[in-house]
Formats: structure tokens, C-alpha cells, sequence
């Protein structure tokens, strides 16, 4: 008991510090080399850009944990450059695994997926991902400096907090969905998903077994995150890289444009 209690007051802070780089370092790496970031979900940057942004203003009126505040900064960081090398490296248009499938474009109304309003994160060019970002943490900034009756009441830092920790565990999903929609985890590094249930294990073991006193609500994102990832492990065990070559092994009829998009 008291390894794992110096385990979680000294290990737990270093671990969640340098989590952001050893999460995505590999992912980074990965999409450069190959030229092409084909299978990799855009909302993974876009959960993690606006969770993280949110906790750093978050910090300014609940001044939690230097830890904490340094890992939402890194992460910060480390997602904008995992969002430059994706969209560098989208295969064109109109070729296998292209843009026009899954996750960089929107779905119509006839494969049963629904379309996001103006595409949203889903754009063709690159710039409307950086002017999103822009006007998100600009409009944050603002509410900060300029509307202090706002950004210093215990509501909208609650709210700040709130928010920022539900976007955070909803982070596994839209890779959940890319992965079971195409029946494959091809272009998804096996490493971020380690990275991410050694993470939830480091979290739940803190939220679950420290002293301090911990809102039910962290544990409960925590414990939805943790299994959503536990779920992608699942994937890669029964998807890997690609579907069968056969068909006929999963007991399943494909329409042309179902197994094209499977092969894809």
C-alpha cells in the first residue's frame, strides 16, 4: 500500500505531464513516414485541442494542479502539430482511402450516417481548422480579460471544467465509429491505444484509490473513456489492419460500394 500510494502522489503527476508526447509521438511519426494519415480520425486533434484549451482557462479560476495545467498546455502543442501533419499528408481526392471516405468527409443521408452542419471538421482546405481554433481560444480569451463578471463567477468556471472534462472522455468515439464503419484499424498506431489504457489505468487507480476527495463526476468520465478505449483494443484484435480478403468468412453479403469501402 505504500508503494502504490508513493506510486500515485509522485509517479501520477510525471506520467501525466509527459503523457501527451509519449501518447502521440509515435502517431506523429507514423503519418510523416507514410505520407498519408489515411484511417486516422480528425476529431482525435479537434476533442483534444478543445478539451485541453478549455482546462487551461479552466485553470485560471480554479487553480488545480501544476500538473495538470502543464499536461493541457503540452497537449495543446502536441495536437497542433498531430493536426499539420494529417491534413499535409490526406490522400487526394477521388483514390482509394481518399478524403471523400471515412472520417474526413461528411456521410449522406444513404449509407445511414448522418452529415455535419457545413461539414464541420470535415473541410476540404486546411485553413477553416485553424481559423475554428483561433476564434474558439480568441472568444475564451475575451470572456477572460474583458468580461471579468463572467469568467470570474463560480458558474462559468464550473462550467469551464465541466465541459472540458466531458469532451475529454468522449475523445475514443469518433475512432470507435471510423474503425467499425470501415472494419478496419488501418492507419490507427496500436501504440496510442496502448498509451491511452496505461493512461486510464494511471486515472482510475488515482480517482479510485487516492485520499483526496474526488467528484464522482471525474470517475464516471473516466470509467466511459476507459472502456471505450479498452473497446479499440477489441478492435484491433478482431480488424487489425484490413478486413478478410474473403468475404464469405464473416458470413456477410457486401453491395460493390460496401466492399469497396471495407477494402478501403
Amino acid at each position: 500500500m505504500w508503494l502504490l500510494s508513493a506510486a500515485l502522489e509522485y509517479g501520477a503527476p510525471v506520467f501525466l505531464v509527459t503523457s501527451p508526447l509519449t501518447s502521440y509521438s509515435d502517431q506523429i511519426y507514423s503519418i510523416h513516414k507514410n505520407k498519408s494519415s489515411a484511417g486516422f480520425s480528425l476529431d482525435i486533434p479537434l476533442i483534444m485541442l478543445v478539451a485541453s484549451i478549455l482546462k487551461v482557462f479552466y485553470w485560471f479560476g480554479a487553480y488545480y494542479s501544476y500538473a495538470l495545467l502543464a499536461q493541457a498546455v503540452i497537449m495543446v502543442a502536441v495536437q497542433l502539430v498531430l493536426l499539420k501533419v494529417a491534413l499535409d499528408n490526406r490522400p487526394a481526392p477521388g483514390i482509394k482511402d481518399g478524403i471523400e471516405h471515412v472520417p474526413f468527409s461528411g456521410h449522406d443521408e444513404s449509407n445511414g450516417w448522418f452529415t455535419r452542419p457545413y461539414n464541420f471538421w470535415q473541410w476540404r482546405s486546411t485553413r477553416p481548422y485553424w481559423m475554428f481554433l483561433v476564434y474558439f481560444s480568441l472568444s475564451l480569451f475575451i470572456i477572460h480579460v474583458f468580461f471579468p463578471f463572467i469568467s470570474r463567477s463560480e458558474s462559468y468556471i464550473n462550467l469551464l471544467g465541466s465541459v472540458g472534462l466531458a469532451v475529454e472522455a468522449f475523445l475514443p468515439v469518433p475512432q470507435v465509429l471510423a474503425n467499425q464503419r470501415a472494419r478496419s484499424c488501418k492507419g490507427f498506431r496500436l501504440s496510442v491505444v496502448a498509451a491511452w489504457i496505461l493512461g486510464d489505468v494511471m486515472k482510475m487507480s488515482y480517482f479510485f484509490c487516492s485520499k483526496e476527495p474526488i467528484p464522482w463526476a471525474f470517475r464516471m468520465c473516466a470509467t466511459f473513456q476507459c472502456i471505450c478505449d479498452c473497446y479499440l483494443g477489441v478492435q484491433y484484435w478482431m480488424f487489425g489492419n484490413g478486413p478478410s480478403s474473403n468475404p464469405k468468412e464473416n458470413g456477410e453479403r457486401w453491395t460493390v460500394e460496401e466492399k469497396d469501402l471495407r477494402l478501403a
